[in-house]
């Protein structure tokens, strides 16, 4: 096993079992390829985790802002715990180098599935922390890595997709509410591939690709926010 007790120095937490910090950085991949391995993969510690995570931001958000209406609470917690910004905090963390990964897995750098295996990991950590430390050290430690970053996103307005930014903008300025339109679909049912234009009224503004049409919907309106200087 990996020696985590530079990990530990980082997280600013001394596990008193080691062995759940090493559990939260196992891939279930790893396993495919070391049946043996005396711990299992992280993905109980992520379920844990990721609620853990949410009750704590809830918690923070209704207490800090007792005047906000729930709306915007949901969006500002939604901000905190994507997993963008989750696999952003893990790389800060130096998680990344800790993962117990299976060959192929890590090859496989820089890519959106990358990005999903650092944002579940980070919250299996979270899980690790609470079964080792409790609530208190957990809330702690998601204070200074996560809830750290709401100031930045009120004052720049990151809780906004590019959905609800391009159509705020679109309606403030010209007076026009966005539509999307499938243009193409490709690849095999399992593993399909969306095109999709946004429009205004009929102009066409902008195209994205994605997984699904929801993802190829933001990467439109990401484009689209540059096209129009927005």
């Amino acid at each position: 096993m990996k020696d985590l007790s530079k990990f530990e120095k980082i997280l600013e937490v001394k596990f008193k079992n080691i062995d759940l910090l090493h559990q939260s950085v196992i891939h279930c991949s790893y396993l495919n390829e070391h049946p043996d391995s005396e711990l299992n993969h992280n993905e109980r510690l992520e379920f844990l985790g990721d609620a853990v995570l949410e009750i704590v931001v809830t918690e923070y958000l209704f207490n800090k802002f007792p005047d906000t209406p729930e709306g915007d609470l949901t969006n500002w917690r939604a901000s905190l715990v994507n997993y963008k910004i989750l696999s952003e905090i893990a790389q800060e963390l130096d998680i990344e180098k800790y993962l117990y990964l299976s060959k192929g897995e890590s090859k496989d750098k820089n890519s959106k599935a990358r990005q999903c295996i650092l944002a579940n990991a980070m919250e299996a950590l979270i899980g690790a922390i609470y079964l080792d430390q409790g609530i208190d050290i957990s809330k702690k430690f998601i204070k200074r890595v996560v809830l750290s970053r709401l100031d930045n996103i009120l004052t720049n307005h990151l809780y906004l997709d590019p959905k609800s930014s391009f159509q705020e903008k679109a309606q403030e300025l010209i007076g026009i509410t966005p539509n999307y339109k499938v243009l193409s679909e490709s690849g095999p049912d399992h593993n399909k591939i969306f095109e999709v234009g946004l429009y205004l009224n009929e102009e066409l503004i902008s195209r994205g690709k994605g997984s699904s049409k929801q993802e190829a919907q933001v990467e439109a309106a990401s484009v689209g926010l540059k096209e129009k200087g927005w």
